[in-house]
């Protein structure tokens, strides 16, 4: 985040992608590409790579622009970093006080000039960096775009993450029943066109902060100013008047049409192909780049930033509902092979038998995409998978730690569902507590 003034004697900044690859690439944790990448696969590769090493990865497609960055959040101890915490519990308390904040519209922003900031893109949006990452996509993706509509019955926005495929006349917009969707049909009710902001190289809090979810009608950059800890600087885009963060790499003003086209396949958080379904076009009607280092930023379909983007949020609003049925929460995990999204581990402390029930239990209310969950002891590590397996084979026994929650609502990813339907099953692998002595883990005395 780069001082670009004052306002009010309050100082402003940049919230720019620049400033997180040069952050990154001083702990020595960028990987660069010098040769332009073709739009198919190879960028898929390069992220792959990646991942594996942990950096975060700088490339160019060939014929397009502007230049790539990707994996930048990808461990939870880098987007720590970008928050500015330490710890589970400060990262967790820090995103509930911004769901629960408020304030006037003047508190959360500071407005700059978007002409002083932006330029016309030379190009149409094909000129893009859109990929195809895997074989069976439908399509050419740009996926980590955040849009930014007005909502049509109050003086406020929307901010959301969603994907978008090149197809003729502009783009498909993938739109899941949530806010935007929600703003989309309104307008649509009435035959209007809903004006958008499309985003794409936001800073990672201001990501963040547009993958969760809050109350209809808060919009979620005012989020990301109690993530980032100082007011967003934002501009107004040219023709709607659509508010996005100052520092974002690229950014279109459109409108998501009335006209349906096919959007799919895309590979999603659980490495498996969404379907093919009919989804809204959006038309672009301008795009402007950041005057200064514009980076176009990638995400990795199924990988590790993708989940982390996803289910950090997830984490703390489980964390948030389960520390308030029992003494406390060690530590939450939505784990990586349910895409961080369907499974997790929670390990608790307890005074009482039957908190470990109801620390299940309040997990699937604060996270009701959750399938499965395991509840263990706070001598046992739920970043541990071979831990948590100890503590399934020692402390578990199905007649009393099973609880099975049939067809209940659950996550459209999971593709075992039907219709969203889904059973639930939480594993209490606690031991009793009138017995604990038996299931003390063995320790070495220092010295």
């Amino acid at each position: 985040m780069r001082s670009i003034g004052r306002l009010g004697g309050v100082s402003e900044f940049l919230w720019s992608l620049k400033e997180v690859i040069d952050d990154v690439s001083n702990r020595g944790e960028l990987m660069i590409i010098e040769k332009p990448l073709r739009d198919e696969y190879e960028p898929t590769r390069a992220l792959m790579e990646a991942e594996k090493l942990n950096k975060a990865v700088f490339f160019q497609v060939a014929g397009k622009r502007p230049p790539c960055v990707g994996n930048l959040v990808g461990s939870r101890q880098r987007l720590y970093q970008f928050l500015n915490v330490e710890s589970d519990v400060e990262a967790y308390r820090k995103l509930v006080a911004a769901m629960s904040a408020e304030r006037e519209f003047s508190d959360w922003f500071s407005e700059y000039s978007f002409s002083e900031l932006y330029i016309p893109y030379e190009g149409d949006y094909r000129k893009l960096p859109s990929i195809k990452f895997f074989e069976k996509d439908g399509g050419y993706y740009i996926d980590a775009s955040v849009l930014v509509a007005k909502t049509p019955e109050m003086d406020s926005y929307n901010a959301s993450v969603h994907r978008l495929m090149l197809v003729d006349g502009g783009f498909a917009v993938r739109l899941v029943p949530r806010h935007l969707f929600r703003i989309y049909e309104q307008n649509k009710l009435k035959g209007l066109e809903t004006p958008v902001a499309v985003a794409v190289g936001v800073h990672p809090v201001v990501f963040i902060a547009s993958s969760i979810s809050p109350p209809y009608g808060v919009f979620e950059f005012s989020l990301a100013s109690v993530l980032g800890g100082s007011r967003v600087p934002i501009v107004r885009t040219p023709k709607y008047g659509l508010p996005v963060v100052a520092g974002t790499s690229v950014i279109m003003e459109g409108k998501i049409t009335l006209d349906l086209v096919n959007e799919g396949p895309f590979v999603d958080l659980l490495n498996l192909y969404d379907v093919v379904r009919k989804q809204p076009l959006i038309r672009v009607e301008s795009i402007y780049l950041l005057k200064d280092n514009p980076l176009f930023h990638v995400i990795l379909p199924g990988g590790r930033e993708h989940k982390i983007f996803m289910g950090f949020p997830r984490e703390a609003l489980i964390w948030d509902s389960v520390r308030k049925v029992v003494p406390k929460v060690v530590k939450v995990r939505l784990t990586s092979g349910g895409g961080q999204w369907l499974h997790a581990v929670i390990s608790i402390e307890r005074n009482h038998e039957g908190d470990g029930k109801n620390a299940a239990l309040a997990a699937f209310a604060g996270h009701p995409s959750l399938k499965h969950v395991v509840i263990v002891d706070s001598d046992v590590d739920p970043d541990n998978p071979e831990d948590v397996e100890w503590a399934i084979a020692t402390r578990f026994q199905a007649s009393r730690g099973l609880l099975v929650i049939r067809e209940s609502r659950g996550s459209t990813l999971d593709p075992s569902s039907e219709d969203g339907l889904t059973d639930k099953v939480a594993v209490v692998a606690t031991y009793p507590l009138s017995q604990k002595s038996f299931f003390e883990k063995p320790r070495l005395p220092e010295g």
